[in-house]
C-alpha cells in the first residue's frame, strides 16, 4: 500500500466509500482484516483510501454477500479486475448466480401463493394437511391440491400406504391407465369389449392396491369424480374416463362376482 499526503483526485476515504455503497465503516474494516477487501493507498495522517476500482470489487462482494456466499467463498470468485473481459466475466458470474436466485425465490414464491389458496379454501387450521401440501408442492407435485379434499383417516392410511417415491410412481400409473382409458373411449370400444374389460380388471386393481382392500373407502373415493370449480382440466379428465369405465367396472365386477357397496354395508 503506497502512502499518499493528501487525498488525490481518484480517492476515496473508508467513510465516503461505506457512504456510497450503503454500508458501514466497521464493515469495510472487517473485509480489511479478513483480506478480502485492502485499501489500495494511505495518506501520511494514516487515513486509509480506496479507488473506484476498490468500489467495483466491493459492488461485487456486496452482491455475492447479500445471495449468501460467505466470505471464503468471495475470496475464491474475486479477480483481479485489470481488463474489461475480466469486469465482464465477474459480471456475468454475478448474472447467472442472480437468476438462479430469482428462479428459487420464484418458485418459492408459487409455492407461498399455492398453499395460501389452499388454505382460504379449507377453511379449517390444519397444520398436518398444510405439511403434505408443502411438502408435495416442493417436489412438483402437480395433485398437490387434491390433499385438501382427504379427510384426516383417509390422509393417515395414505401416509402407511407409500412413501414419496412409490406415491409418485402410483400417480404416474394412474394417469398412464387414464389416458389408456380415453384412447379406447374415442375409439368407440364398448364397455363390454375384451380391451375394454382388461382395462377395467386394473382400474380396479388399483383401486385394491390404494385402499388396501379397505373398501369401506369407495364412497370417499368417488367423491373426487365429482369435484367443481378447480383445476378444470383434471376435473375434466377424470370426468370422461369415469363416465367410460363405470360401465366397464361394473360388467367386469359382476363376471367376478363382487358387489364392493354390498361388502361395505
Amino acid at each position: 500500500m503506497q502512502k499518499e499526503r493528501a487525498i488525490p483526485e481518484g480517492y476515496m476515504t473508508v467513510g465516503e466509500l461505506a457512504k456510497k455503497m450503503g454500508t458501514t465503516v466497521r464493515t469495510l474494516q472487517y473485509y480489511d482484516q479478513e483480506g478480502v477487501l485492502s485499501p489500495s493507498a494511505e495518506s501520511i495522517g494514516g487515513r486509509r483510501l480506496y479507488t473506484y476500482k476498490d468500489m467495483i470489487r466491493l459492488h461485487q462482494i456486496l452482491s455475492l454477500k447479500s445471495l449468501g456466499f460467505s466470505l471464503s467463498d468471495i475470496k475464491d470468485r474475486l479477480i483481479s479486475l485489470n481488463t474489461p473481459a475480466e469486469v465482464a466475466d465477474i459480471l456475468a458470474q454475478q448474472a447467472s448466480v442472480v437468476k438462479e436466485k430469482i428462479e428459487v425465490l420464484s418458485e418459492s414464491l408459487n409455492a407461498i401463493e399455492a398453499l395460501k389458496e389452499e388454505v382460504l379454501q379449507m377453511q379449517t387450521v390444519d397444520f398436518k394437511k398444510y405439511a403434505d401440501i408443502i411438502i408435495n408442492l416442493q417436489l412438483d407435485n402437480e395433485y398437490y391440491w387434491l390433499i385438501k379434499h382427504f379427510d384426516s383417516d383417509t390422509l393417515d392410511h395414505i401416509r402407511s400406504r407409500f412413501d414419496i417415491e412409490s406415491g409418485r410412481l402410483f400417480m404416474d400409473r394412474f394417469n398412464q391407465l387414464n389416458e389408456d382409458i380415453i384412447a379406447l373411449k374415442k375409439s368407440g370400444i364398448a364397455p363390454d369389449d375384451e380391451k375394454a374389460q382388461r382395462l377395467a380388471e386394473q382400474f380396479w386393481n388399483m383401486v385394491m392396491e390404494f385402499t388396501d382392500g379397505d373398501l369401506r373407502m369407495l364412497p370417499k373415493l368417488m367423491k373426487f369424480g365429482n369435484l367443481k370449480g378447480e383445476n378444470r382440466d383434471w376435473v375434466q379428465k377424470q370426468t370422461i374416463v369415469n363416465e367410460y369405465i363405470q360401465p366397464a367396472l361394473n360388467i367386469y365386477l359382476s363376471k367376478i362376482g363382487v358387489n364392493p357397496f354390498e361388502e361395505v354395508r
